[in-house]
């Protein structure tokens, strides 16, 4: 609310002025009725109570805002001057305006004051213009946000800095708005916003806008760090023992560093998603947001609103503000394409674009929207062969592959599953409130033969069975899935110690290479190539299993 307090001084000046010109005692009173400012000539018609002279008083209001915010008051005597009361009332009338306007200034001054106090410290880029729109204030942020520096900021024309900003149209109007999505281009750069303008009114109207802004970016990871509560994987979450989970980690992690686009291959179950989680939180982007998006699991008509978004009135049930895609979302982080082996063939076009230009164009739109995202896709079907049957675009294809890595399913890395069984149980153990259960060397036996077709997906689905079912401390095979047991491909004793039973599996895979591809070094350097071993690691398994073969 306007007060004259913000103007005391000039209150008093005034107060003198009008005693002087009109010869008569003056005081100006708030509206709480206390006295800001008072003067008089020698004889004061106020003091004089009682007297027999006849004294006139007039009566001017102070109004800021259509509402009154104090009051002009002089007394002189009738019969020491003749005086035109028509005039006196219009002066006075003009000095509650003249006062009005400074006190609706120096509020409007104080605002300024205090937001500038408040903008300094707000995490939002924010600009203070005056009525032409020349820029009066800027705060650190949004100096970072235009990447200029206050000398390029300061004085010049708000449409020089961000052309055809609607923040004019809103000081011409007087209508303000709130987060609304703006996209600039800068040289070379694109700057995309969500921007608020607020008006600081004066006497007149409107005397100037506070624009308040965001990279959108930002909005949007506030947003996913407010509705997203998924379990972040890192790469301590993957489990093996394995040479070839070792150096898949060690691959993956070099690659976490860069921004080239990744496809993740690997059976149902084998845990792309974790790796590709795993690669983005150890990345510099791990403070950006992981939008995962499963292309088999939309629909076709769907898909393509929901990776590009939409704009108001692209079709009949569309919002209508409109909605951006999950490439826009992902803006700053990773976006995480699973089973893209699923997507339409016409999709696949749109985001050849995406991975080539770092753009996308909303359905319905013509603006082109640029996006800063690393790309990781899966895929757990063999993509060359639907590229040899025209399902899959082969430039796409290469686009994608800059980084491949194949996850081996479980029956490749059976050195593996005792470490993930004991994973699992002591992660639905805590989850079920059983953490006291252990797996009998049964158990493990029977999981080191068993095939696994959903790999560790179903690892942890039959552990958690078993824990639900198992009525002692110690899980048996007989608390196994009935699928599970039905499948067990030999009869399993409970005598066997852990590092017998890798051995015995790990010499039968190596017989079975062996018959298959040979005994020859160079046979022995392929399969030590798809085992995903060194060569001299697969000749200390050799020696240490006593696999019979011609050449050592």
């Amino acid at each position: 609310m306007v007060r004259l307090k913000l103007i005391q001084p000039w209150v008093q000046d005034t107060a003198e002025a009008i005693a002087f010109a009109l010869n008569c005692a003056v005081e100006i009173r708030d509206r709480d009725g206390i006295i800001l400012g008072k003067s008089g000539c020698q004889e004061d018609p106020l003091s004089l109570t009682g007297s027999r002279l006849k004294v006139i008083k007039r009566h001017s209001t102070i109004l800021a805002d259509e509402k009154a915010i104090g009051e002009i008051s002089i007394q002189f005597h009738e019969e020491k001057e003749k005086k035109d009361l028509a005039a006196i009332d219009k002066y006075l009338n003009h000095m509650a305006l003249l006062l009005s306007g400074k006190a609706a200034e120096a509020h409007a001054l104080k605002q300024v004051r205090e937001l500038t106090t408040i903008l300094e410290t707000v995490h939002e880029g924010s600009l203070v213009i005056d009525s032409n729109g020349v820029v009066t204030y800027c705060n650190l942020t949004a100096r970072k946000l235009l990447k200029l520096d206050k000398e390029g900021i300061i004085g010049r024309f708000i449409g020089e800095i961000l052309p055809g900003t609607p923040a004019l149209e809103a000081l011409k109007t007087g209508r303000e708005y709130t987060e609304k999505e703006e996209i600039y281009q800068q040289g070379h750069r694109w700057m995309h916003f969500i921007v608020t303008v607020r008006l600081i009114k004066g006497i007149k109207g409107e005397i100037g806008a506070v624009l308040s802004f965001r990279d959108i970016g930002e909005a949007r990871r506030l947003i996913y760090d407010l509705s997203e509560h998924r379990i972040q994987y890192t790469f301590d979450d993957i489990i093996g023992c394995s040479d070839v989970i070792k150096q898949l980690k060690e691959q993956a992690l070099r690659v976490a560093a860069g921004n080239s686009t990744v496809l993740i291959t690997g059976d149902t179950g084998t845990g792309k998603e974790v790796f590709s989680q795993a690669i983005h939180f150890a990345s510099p982007r791990s403070r950006g947001p992981f939008i995962s998006v499963n292309c088999g699991a939309i629909p076709d008509n769907l898909l393509e609103s929901e990776l590009f978004g939409y704009e108001r009135g692209a079709f009949t049930g569309a919002l209508k503000e409109g909605k951006a895609g999950k490439f826009e979302l992902a803006d700053g982080g990773t976006i995480f394409l699973d089973e893209i082996g699923e997507m339409p063939f016409n999709l696949q076009v749109k985001l050849l674009h995406v991975l080539q230009n770092r753009e996308v164009e909303r359905v319905g739109g013509n603006k082109k929207i640029p996006v800063d995202i690393r790309i990781i896709a899966a895929s757990n079907r063999d993509l060359e062969k639907m590229m040899e049957e025209r399902k899959f675009r082969r430039d796409l294809f290469f686009r994608l592959g800059v980084i491949p890595l194949h996850i081996p399913p479980l029956r490749e890395r059976r050195e593996d599953i005792p470490l993930l069984a004991h994973h699992c149980l002591k992660k639905y153990g805590k989850k079920l409130n059983r953490p006291n259960l252990t797996l009998s060397p049964g158990v493990i036996e029977y999981f080191i033969h068993y095939p696994w077709p959903g790999n560790v997906r179903e690892m942890e689905n039959a552990v958690e069975y078993a824990i639900n079912v198992c009525t002692g401390s110690v899980i048996t095979v007989e608390n196994l899935p009935p699928r599970i047991r039905n499948k067990g491909e030999e009869p399993f004793t409970t005598s066997s110690t852990l590092e017998s039973l890798i051995k015995n599996y790990e010499k039968k895979v190596l017989e079975q290479y062996l018959k298959r591809f040979g005994t020859s070094p160079q046979s022995k350097d392929e399969i030590a190539r798809m085992l995903g071993i060194s060569r001299a690691t697969l000749y200390r398994k050799l020696s240490r299993t006593n696999v019979k073969n011609s050449s050592n």
